[in-house]
């Protein structure tokens, strides 16, 4: 992979669509050094068996950076240093984002930084970047402005990263199904 541009992979699904998994499979594949960017943080104890299942499905030769809010800055500090990255997951760092700041304007700004470090994580060679992140946008209208505000801005960044990755994958049940790239 030495010779060949930064790839993009991206993996969207519903809740439990085995995405994560499907992330691993990817970026396990291939050689060299591996991080894991965890946006994940563990604010109650269900959330904290979440994270421990999914810190047992990796092996000890990954390198793990947890990163709720400023993922951006991740994405550019890693950058060329690995030949596989995944970023788990884009949903819940909107939710930290959401829950975490008040000004609309922070998040966006966020939003945009993200876009701009895959877009700058293209120009260079040898590393994939596997980001996995829900499909919102497939169930009811939620019933209150939050939820509604998630669900909107989970759906745009969702498309954006569409639109940059090389590769787009929609897990269901477990079975990765390729639709772009």
């Amino acid at each position: 992979m030495i010779n060949q541009r930064n790839k993009i992979i991206f993996i969207i699904g519903g809740a439990k669509s085995g995405k994560s998994s499907i992330a691993l499979k990817h970026a396990s594949s291939h050689l060299g050094k591996k991080a894991y960017i965890a946006t994940a943080e563990p604010l109650d104890s269900e959330m904290f068996e979440r994270i421990q299942i999914h810190k047992k499905q990796r092996d000890s030769g990954w390198e793990v950076f947890e990163e709720p809010l400023l993922i951006s800055n991740t994405v550019n500090s890693v950058k060329g240093k690995y030949a596989s990255i995944i970023l788990d997951c884009l949903t819940l760092w909107i939710s930290n984002l959401l829950t975490k700041q008040d000004d609309r304007g922070f998040v966006e700004q966020e939003m945009q930084n993200f876009i701009n470090a895959i877009n700058n994580f293209k120009n260079g060679y040898g590393c994939q970047l596997v980001i996995v992140s829900n499909e919102v946008g497939m169930g009811i209208v939620p019933d209150n402005s939050l939820a509604r505000l998630f669900r909107d801005i989970a759906g745009s960044i969702n498309q954006q990263v569409a639109e940059v990755a090389d590769e787009v994958y929609l897990a269901v049940s477990g079975i990765p199904l390729k639709i772009k790239g």
